[in-house]
């Protein structure tokens, strides 16, 4: 039952990898977060998937001690279901017995009996901590238990080396060594849908709410989440206000009402201080705030709120990645591989050894404990963030609002299609501008704005409250540059335009690629460009990622979710669900991940009726073994293999065994509020496009004008694995497949196989790309290196 088989020649596969005699045992431990069980449903499948046993361990080491019915066998089926439920259900707890040579005594004897000497651990530093002490302790807890007579020496030297591989399973991101962890971008979706309620209410009644959110030792869900709500102040632990920030806070939060606004927000995580230590509660701020200025002030704890609900689809994928990544990394482990723990570095899985990650995020501790702030922020890795939120948010009480010199005049445009995120986009092209002496000028309604004259100056308090809104506020059209290029350059010349940032996808770099032919024509367009990517798609060759590609995966997933539970209860169901993306398979290939679809067909894998027919001869027997529901996604690439012949099909040759339905989502995946992920994507990309923009308007200012008319001064930036990188445009063609708008490498299909495997596919599976062990310390940027690369 093999699915259509993968176009790409991979070098290695993990077919030489097998774990034919293994016993792996996956736990979680600690405080629960989301996405815990799609990382544990990944293991299991994974771990059956190559021949291993995989048993669960309930109620964390704590389960690992008691043992007995605590340490269960997993099978195939009893992880179904799980991919899309809140918390973890094998059950977390804190165990102080674990913390006694005695208890973990008692959790080796019970691992031996089951031959289990392969542990995958989801949880927090400390978790990860426990097990490394447990695996260095191994050979000592045998050679006792033999003395005992519990084991015998046979089985001593059977089971002589236990393995270890964690993933970090932690809302808070405290976590040194990986851009994200389980359950983070959740927690910041929680936060998120309250914040956008609150701002309601509060306009509504002119108030000032202060929201507290978890973070007893490390701020990022406070930091990301004002920076994705724009909050007016934020309050974290790694970097406490200097002294005199209640004056500096209340005249931010009067000169915002001064301005028309009728409400403010103040983030503040849980473990706030200032600089002498002393606590900043929630309270503390609202009392300030009223006693200062008088305002209406509201304080909302948001507590365990933001620890539940459903996994984001971005927590779904990140957890079944690592969690694939976890049984490799056991199956290549030796007697001497040291502890290790599988993380995200951009959109790239990383192994790194476990003790050096938790050693980092230890001396975040000290360092905060000692006062040295600035080093506790470097150490995170968040200090450009801060740095960010200063600029887009606080940064306006510093500027001198009668400043009357402009360094440059930048023109912001949306292209395309909208996608969620532009809006952030734009909000911080123009805040990050003027606060580099820019003039901002908006262009409205895209190419067909700008050569129509639909141009305005855009000021600061233009984009406040611009972060939580989607679609595309300026307006954007498809509309291409060629046909209009002499009355573009008149508008050009007529407002001085020094420099255009381009926002939108495939249309923006065929849009910027026109302009940039016409330079020798119009000298007008010598000046620099660059593009942002925002669709929906994540069609746009040079990126790995588009802004507005996650909240349409999030509107998939959380579809797919209600249309599953709407087979709850009936007879056996399957689901076919088309989905947007023109020839890019992206949102149906990496949105079925998220959801746990059985199949998805794009134009990037051709098939055909063959393949077809044993998608259905595979649901069929899955099915008979007593799964429930089955999800199909495509997206219309096929002009015969249309969603009404696969729903056809399928309805027929599934009769007396399950029924069928289809779903067509349409344009409701480019609607809705941006996800936490494309605001802050968003706002960085922008802020950094900006900066290129002002260091090459620097560059190309020659007797009293601009002139760029360097292959460098078009580019796009994009993410590139593990950064963002300026691309020179023209260098992009060699990349693109223009008939059908496309990159013609695309990092997303290496996820496919995974998605198969976890559908109970046999397939081939690339580990040329997996993750390959590194240090943590060779990871760790310079405050300079930080603070360029956002």
């Amino acid at each position: 039952n093999d699915a259509p088989a993968m176009a790409s020649p991979y070098k290695k596969f993990f077919e030489n990898l097998t774990g034919a005699g293994k016993a792996i045992a996956v736990l979680t431990s600690g405080g629960d977060a989301q996405g815990m069980n799609a990382a544990v449903r990944a293991v299991v499948r994974m771990g059956i998937y190559v021949g291993a046993k995989v048993y669960f361990v309930h109620e964390g080491y704590q389960g690992m001690v008691d043992g007995g019915d605590n340490i269960k066998e997993a099978t195939w089926e009893s992880v179904s279901s799980m991919l899309q439920m809140g918390g973890t259900v094998i059950g977390s707890a804190r165990c102080k017995d674990f913390r006694t040579r005695e208890g973990r005594l008692k959790a080796a004897h019970n691992l031996v009996q089951r031959g289990i000497t392969n542990l995958c651990v989801i949880g927090g530093d400390g978790s990860l901590t426990g097990a490394n002490l447990f695996r260095e302790e191994w050979s000592g807890l045998l050679a006792e238990l033999v003395q005992q007579g519990l084991i015998d020496e046979e089985a001593s030297q059977k089971y002589s080396a236990l393995h270890i591989v964690g993933m970090v399973g932690s809302i808070d991101n405290d976590f040194c060594g990986t851009d994200m962890t389980i359950g983070t971008d959740s927690a910041l979706h929680r936060i998120i849908e309250v914040v956008d309620a609150i701002m309601t209410t509060a306009q509504s009644h002119q108030r000032t709410f202060v929201l507290e959110v978890m973070g007893r030792h490390c701020g990022y869900l406070a930091l990301v989440s004002a920076l994705a709500c724009g909050a007016d102040w934020v309050l974290i632990p790694e970097m406490p206000p200097e002294d005199g920030w209640e004056e500096k806070m209340c005249q931010k939060l009067s000169a915002t009402r001064s301005r028309g606004s009728r409400l403010n927000i103040i983030i503040v995580a849980e473990g706030a201080i200032d600089r002498h230590g002393k606590a900043i509660t929630s309270s503390i701020v609202k009392d300030l705030v009223v006693q200062r200025l008088g305002f209406d002030t509201r304080v909302t704890i948001l507590g365990h709120v933001q620890r539940g609900g459903t996994p984001s689809a971005f927590d779904r994928i990140l957890a079944s990645r690592m969690g694939v990544e976890a049984v490799l990394a056991l199956l290549e482990t030796t007697a001497n591989t040291a502890a290790c723990v599988v993380s995200l570095c951009g959109n790239q899985s990383v192994r790194l050894p476990l003790m050096e990650c938790v050693q980092m995020t230890q001396e975040v501790q000290k360092a905060m404990d000692g006062k040295r702030f600035e080093e506790a922020v470097r150490l995170r890795g968040r200090c450009v963030s801060y740095a960010l939120f200063v600029t887009c948010g606080v940064a306006n009480y510093f500027l001198s609002f009668d400043c009357s010199f402009f360094n440059f005049n930048v023109a912001v445009l949306n292209v395309g299609a909208p996608a969620a995120g532009m809006n952030a986009a734009v909000r911080s092209a123009v805040r990050v501008g003027i606060s580099e002496g820019h003039k901002m000028f908006a262009v409205s309604d895209g190419f067909e704005g700008f050569y129509k004259g639909q141009i305005k100056e855009i000021k600061w308090a233009d984009v406040g409250g611009w972060t939580g809104q989607g679609g595309s506020l300026l307006g954007t059209k498809r509309t291409l540059p060629a046909k209009h290029i002499d009355k573009i350059a008149e508008q050009m010349r007529k407002y001085n335009i020094n420099a255009l940032l381009m926002i939108g996808g495939f249309e923006a770099i065929l849009g910027i690629m026109e302009l940039l032919a016409a330079r020798g024509t119009y000298e007008e367009l010598c000046v620099p460009m660059v593009m942002v990517p925002a669709t929906v798609s994540n069609n746009v060759p040079g990126s790995d990622l588009s802004i507005g590609a996650d909240t349409a995966l999030n509107a998939i997933t959380d579809t797919c979710d209600r249309i599953k539970q709407s087979a709850s209860g009936t007879k056996r169901r399957v689901f076919i669900i088309e989905t947007m993306g023109g020839y890019c398979g992206y949102l149906a290939s990496v949105g079925g991940l998220a959801a746990g679809a059985d199949a998805a067909y794009i134009f990037e894998e051709p098939f055909d009726i063959r393949d077809l027919q044993s998608n259905v001869e595979h649901l069929t027997e899955k099915m008979k073994t007593g799964i429930q529901r089955g999800l199909v996604l495509r997206y219309n690439s096929n002009e015969n293999y249309t969603t009404d012949f696969i729903y056809q099909l399928y309805s027929e040759e599934g009769k007396g065994v399950f029924d069928c339905r289809k779903n067509v989502l349409g344009h409701m995946q480019q609607g809705g509020a941006p996800s936490p992920f494309d605001r802050n994507f968003g706002t960085k990309i922008a802020a950094k496009a900006m900066q290129w923009i002002t260091k090459k308007l620097n560059e190309s200012y020659r007797k009293g004008r601009v002139f760029a008319n360097t292959e460098d001064s078009a580019c796009l930036l994009g993410m590139r694995r593990r950064a963002m990188v300026f691309q020179p445009v023209v260098q992009l063609k060699d990349e693109t497949d223009f008939v059908h708008r496309i990159p013609k490498e695309q990092w997303w299909l290496k996820l496919r196989p995974l998605m198969k495997i976890l559908a109970k596919y046999k397939t081939s599976y690339d580990i040329s790309d997996s993750g390959q062990l590194e240090h943590v310390v060779l990871r760790r940027p310079k405050e300079s290196e930080a603070m360029a690369a956002i």
